[in-house]
């Protein structure tokens, strides 16, 4: 057996690849498994293979006998089996030497390993691998490579910087990437030849340039770099930018240079480029616009509507109609933009319509997603244009407002924007109320009483508010009601029923409703703010003052909360807190003379003069009529002793106060206090003329004309004796009429008694006798018309200047006992 094994092994050709399967094809023996016990190439295998089964060879080509295979274990024999192919232990030639394994030396195997050495596919006990070799940093390929990827860096910071907003770190940025790309086109030109120059590296460097120049509103910089770009014939792309140069001169107002512009770029678009088209000629169309020439522009929008329609175009189509004058182009402009495809799902899709856990969690997820975000925000965007179109042609495309607002209505309920038409009425209403058509303006809010819940509760909630405006607080009250049963998560109707709770003075219960209004609504301003009044009526000021910082922070430029949240810390005896919160009001609302006038008695009551000085002047700036303000500047002069000055505005008040004698005395007696004496006694005897009875000014008369030595001195101490004793009489009698009812009241309904002469007797018996000596009572106020020109005032805090001038200038003259008749 041995030597047929032998007689079987061939040489194998050293270049078999080629044929390595030929006449595999051609042999299909059928599987004999009855003399297998016979078998001795079998029976040598299944001793040999100890339970691995050996690989099967392809016949050599061009002979009837089988590729031998090494199988490792024993000598290298080729095995016959009845099914044709031989099974073999190995491959070796005539000679005895072995075939080498040049198959599986890419794997690791060599020689060596056959050997006894260990095995190293990947070559590890060679030792470490060589250094890389280091770049040349000196060649010139190397600097320019370095070069060209700073001056990229440079761009991209440039834009990183400007989508920050620092558009001056930008186009510094941009500057040094333009410095540092012409350095590297000057090196690069004197070591390659010019067409291996990088045009995209200079073309996104100038048009970066150009961009942040636009940015920085360097206009004419940016347009000498988009035309650096567009001259260039090597740049292919540099015509669209064109656009851009258009744009610039939009900016500046150079209509017809950038219709120019904008046209040109137009004929360097191809068609395919549908949409940038489009925009271009909407560009176009506004310009002309801006210019007056409404029929271009409309052949601009027509254009576009007619290709690729859009909320925007059809809306400016509409406005150059409504410039031109032509109702029935407006009425079919109107109904190209309700026809523009917005391609919004108007069903409301993320309704589930059944139970399943999975898809209402799914629905959930995608509720407030980008893209349903983005189709809120398209739909609310061509709603706002339809109303605004509507309110625009309304009055103008048929004979009466109401005719145009119907068919506009009738419109748009044909499209699909349904729910719209509604709000087009309540929309009409408001524009009654603008009007002053109330009475159209409550029919119309009316006819929604029957329509569904949700219009119903929006119509109910403007009906109240006009009766509540009305001071009708019943009428209010009931539609209140009526829109907060039809929609009790309407934020709106529960604010309104709040609103007419809190005017009949029930704060708890219309705190109760603002908090549900914000329960359904986080962002309800104005439940929000009416909160916090509301708190502030039921002296709870931390909370209200937590409302109105909440407020804040959505409205930070509110003029109404700002002050607010200054008259709570005012409440709150923290004065620096107010000042600071009325400091940030004035710069909202910096001619506002209330809030000045506050600012000033802030800082008067901490003791800063100058600086309530300023802010009183400023408030009588912008309302010289303020009395509180022109009384507080005339004390101030008076206490600094500029009496002449505090003249003009004690004059002011007399003007705008002419029955009252006080600010005619001040005046007076800044002359008098000036020096200007002849001027004083001028002034005191028109006082006397218009006020015969006022006794300080006939005091000062007799002092001014004892002074100067004039006879009239006698005429007015007569005149001075009479009035006091007539002010001293008519006070007794009022003082003894009190008495008198006061004395018939402890009595309790007694009889009155006595005849009409017993009654009168009696209340002459209570006036003083006549042997009594006379007390002069001039230096009491008995001049019931007079109003000490600054005396204290329970709402006012008293200033020193105050005090001093009432001290010592308008109650302090009194006449000596030589003056007074004998």
């Amino acid at each position: 057996m041995e030597r047929k094994m032998m007689q079987n092994v061939h040489l194998a050709p050293e270049n078999d690849e080629d044929d390595l399967y030929s006449g595999y094809n051609d042999y299909n023996p059928m599987f004999d498994t009855e003399d297998l016990e016979n078998d001795v190439a079998f029976q040598q295998a299944a001793r040999t293979s100890h339970g691995r089964r050996p690989p099967v060879t392809a016949k050599i080509p061009g002979s009837a006998s089988s590729r031998p295979l090494a199988t490792g274990f024993g000598p290298k024999t080729t095995l016959p089996s009845s099914m044709g192919r031989p099974m073999t232990g190995g491959i070796q030639f005539e000679d005895g030497v072995s075939r080498p394994m040049t198959a599986v030396q890419a794997a690791g195997y060599t020689k060596a390993a056959m050997r006894g050495s260990s095995f190293d596919p990947l070559g590890q006990a060679r030792g470490p691998a060589p250094p890389l070799e280091k770049k040349n940093s000196d060649s010139p390929e190397e600097k320019l490579r370095q070069l060209e990827k700073k001056v990229n860096e440079l761009v991209e910071e440039s834009c990183v910087a400007n989508s920050c907003g620092d558009l001056k770190l930008a186009l510094e940025k941009a500057k040094e990437a333009g410095r540092q790309e012409r350095e590297l086109l000057r090196q690069r030109e004197q070591i390659t030849p010019p067409e291996n120059i990088n045009l995209d590296l200079t073309y996104s460097v100038l048009l970066n340039l150009a961009s942040q120049y636009a940015a920085n509103e360097m206009y004419a910089e940016a347009l000498t770099t988009y035309q650096v770009i567009v001259k260039n014939k090597m740049f292919t792309s540099g015509g669209i930018l064109k656009v851009n140069m258009g744009n610039i001169y939009l900016k500046q107002r150079n209509y017809s240079k950038a219709i120019k512009f904008y046209r040109m770029a137009l004929d360097q678009i191809t068609s395919a480029h549908k949409e940038m088209r489009m925009k271009i000629m909407e560009n176009i169309g506004v310009a002309f616009i801006k210019t007056g020439q409404y029929v271009d522009a409309i052949s601009s929008f027509e254009d576009i509507m007619s290709i690729s329609p859009n909320l925007k175009a059809g809306f400016n189509l509409i406005l150059c109609y409504f410039a031109v004058g032509n109702g029935e182009q407006m009425k079919k402009a109107f109904k190209k933009l309700i026809a523009v495809p917005l391609e919004v799902d108007f069903d409301d899709k993320y309704i589930s319509l059944n139970d399943d856990l999975h898809t209402n969690l799914l629905l959930e997820a995608i509720k407030n997603d980008s893209i349903s975000q983005m189709e809120r925000e398209r739909k609310s965007m061509a709603e706002e244009y339809i109303m605004t179109a509507a309110k625009l042609i309304a009055p103008v495309i048929e004979t009466s407002f109401a005719v145009g607002y119907d068919w506009c209505v009738d419109a748009v309920k044909a499209s699909h924007y349904v729910e719209l038409a509604n709000d087009l009425e309540i929309n009409k209403a408001t524009t009654y109320l603008r009007q002053q058509n109330f009475n159209q303006a409550l029919e119309t809010l009316k006819m929604f009483e029957k329509k569904d819940s949700r219009v119903k509760s929006a119509a109910a909630t403007n009906l109240s508010f006009l009766y509540y405006l009305g001071n009708e607080l019943a009428q209010a009250t009931n539609y209140a009601d009526l829109a907060v049963n039809s929609d009790r998560y309407n934020p709106a109707a529960l604010t309104n029923k709040g609103n007419t709770v809190f005017a009949n003075g029930d704060y708890e219960k219309a705190a109760e409703f603002y908090k549900e209004a914000l329960r359904n609504d986080s962002l309800c301003t104005e439940a929000l703010y009416n909160l916090g009044l509301a708190y502030k009526k039921l002296n709870r000021i931390d909370e209200a003052l937590d409302f109105l910082l909440k407020l804040h922070a959505i409205l930070p430029n509110s003029a109404q909360v700002l002050y607010q949240i200054a008259s709570i810390y005012e409440i709150m005896e923290d004065p620096n807190q107010a000042i600071e919160w009325l400091l940030q009001l004035i710069s909202v609302v910096p001619t506002d003379p209330r809030v000045l006038s506050k600012l000033g008695k802030l800082y008067d009551n901490e003791g800063d003069k100058s600086q309530a000085f300023h802010y009183y002047y400023e408030s009588y700036r912008y309302f010289p009529s303020n009395i509180e303000v022109i009384e507080w500047l005339g004390a101030y002069y008076i206490d600094t002793q500029f009496c002449e000055k505090a003249i003009e505005y004690f004059e002011r008040a007399a003007l705008i106060l002419p029955t009252q004698v006080k600010w005619q005395l001040m005046v007076a007696s800044c002359y008098r206090r000036s020096g200007n004496y002849q001027k004083a006694l001028e002034k005191y005897k028109v006082i006397h003329r218009k006020f015969p009875e006022n006794v300080e000014c006939l005091r000062f008369l007799v002092r001014l004309c004892t002074d100067m030595g004039l006879k009239e001195v006698q005429e007015y101490i007569t005149k001075l004796k009479k009035v006091e004793k007539l002010k001293e009489i008519r006070e007794q009698r009022i003082k003894s009429g009190r008495d008198g009812s006061a004395r018939n009241r402890r009595e309790g309904g007694g009889d009155s008694g006595g005849t009409k002469g017993e009654r009168l007797s009696a209340k002459l018996k209570a006036l003083p006798g006549t042997n009594e000596p006379y007390e002069s009572r001039s230096s009491k106020e008995i001049d019931a018309s007079y109003i000490d020109p600054l005396g204290p005032q329970a709402e006012r805090p008293r200033t020193a200047a105050r005090k001093r001038t009432e001290e010592d200038d308008f109650a302090d003259e009194e006449l000596g006992d030589d003056l007074l008749p004998e």
